[in-house]
């Protein structure tokens, strides 16, 4: 329209001032000429495109027409929105199985490429965002085929997972928890819920209850209810005990014979009740010590690092495994659940 509009100023003004001749009728006469030889070379490119449109096989239109939109899925997918599908239970009731989600990438910086220097973004991870991140525990399986499935998996809009285990079940290459923990923070384990000590604080305060202050209305799951915590420390010292080959005092053997063991087990009370017996029974092997002394101590944040859990607690190996992650591992922030369409909604 601006170009147009020229064209038609130009020729109302020099029709009313022709008459006038010299220099303005020299330069109207100079704009008439590159404006018809420009119109001219803009038909001509026009007319020659059509004829190699119309020239061209089917199958190399079709061919085209899929390279070009599998190039924009790629863009978008590696640097503005990635699709997800949920593997596990870890994020109840937040995220469900085989939910298929949006991962806003542009928000901490996206990779160059895929697994390859990160880019600036426009935030850092903050508390209570869901994210995704690199599995500190994946093993690649080599930059060739990593590249190749992560291109595969942005590709189908993430249907297509060739990176399978040896039971056909696909790795959890990337995990989604949510970020509980920031720099400077110190959390400890009171069966199975945490007590967050926050930086420059000098108490701990419950994280349920902080959540509920601050209007956060995710709900925390628990599998194993509290009045089931005895039975499950009941059964994981008579287990030390057998591991042992030592006879469990009555008291212990009375009460896990007597209880009945919860279906579903937190792991780090398990697994600190085990070994505060084998502490017990060899109280000057430092080996015991030091690991009861590690799962009691708590989870501390560094300073560019992040502490993920799934909001399912008792199902889900998250940052009390395997420490908190590196911000620069964190890819994406959770955006929006988009299948099945009964739970379509923005990720909270």
């Amino acid at each position: 329209m601006p170009f147009s509009f020229l064209l038609y100023a130009v020729y109302w003004n020099y029709m009313g001032t022709k008459q006038k001749g010299g220099t303005l009728d020299a330069l109207y006469s100079a704009l008439e000429r590159i404006t018809e030889t420009c119109l001219t070379r803009r038909a001509r490119r026009k007319r020659l495109h059509k004829e190699r449109q119309s020239k061209k096989h089917w199958a190399v239109d079709w061919l085209e027409a899929f390279i070009w939109a599998a190039g924009v899925v790629l863009l978008v997918n590696q640097y503005a929105l990635q699709a997800y599908q949920i593997p596990s239970g870890s994020m109840i009731n937040t995220l469900e199985v085989g939910d298929h989600i949006f991962v806003n990438k542009l928000i901490y910086g996206p990779e160059l490429l895929p697994g390859i220097a990160k880019l600036p973004g426009l935030a850092r991870p903050a508390r209570n965002d869901v994210i995704i991140f690199d599995n500190p525990a994946y093993i690649p399986n080599g930059p060739v085929f990593d590249i190749t499935q992560r291109i595969l998996y942005m590709l189908t809009l993430s249907i297509v997972d060739i990176d399978r285990d040896e039971n056909g079940k696909p790795k959890a290459h990337f995990l989604i928890k949510r970020a509980a923990g920031t720099a400077g923070d110190h959390f400890v384990n009171y069966n199975g819920d945490m007590r967050v000590k926050f930086a420059g604080e000098t108490r701990y305060v419950d994280e349920n209850e902080y959540n509920k202050q601050r209007g956060w209305n995710h709900r925390i799951t628990r599998a194993i209810k509290p009045d089931e915590y005895p039975q499950l420390k009941a059964a994981a010292a008579v287990d030390a005990y057998s591991f042992l080959g030592v006879e469990a005092p009555a008291a212990a053997a009375s009460a896990a014979a007597q209880s009945r063991q919860p279906r579903y087990i937190n792991e780090i009370t398990y697994n600190t009740t085990w070994l505060a017996a084998l502490r017990g029974v060899f109280p000057y092997d430092s080996r015991y010590s030091a690991l009861y002394t590690r799962r009691t101590a708590g989870w501390y944040v560094p300073e560019g690092r992040i502490l993920p859990m799934g909001d399912n607690r008792d199902n889900s190996h998250d940052g009390r495994y395997f420490g908190p992650v590196k911000e620069s591992k964190v890819l994406g922030r959770g955006l929006l659940k988009y299948l099945p369409l009964r739970r379509v909604g923005m990720i909270r």
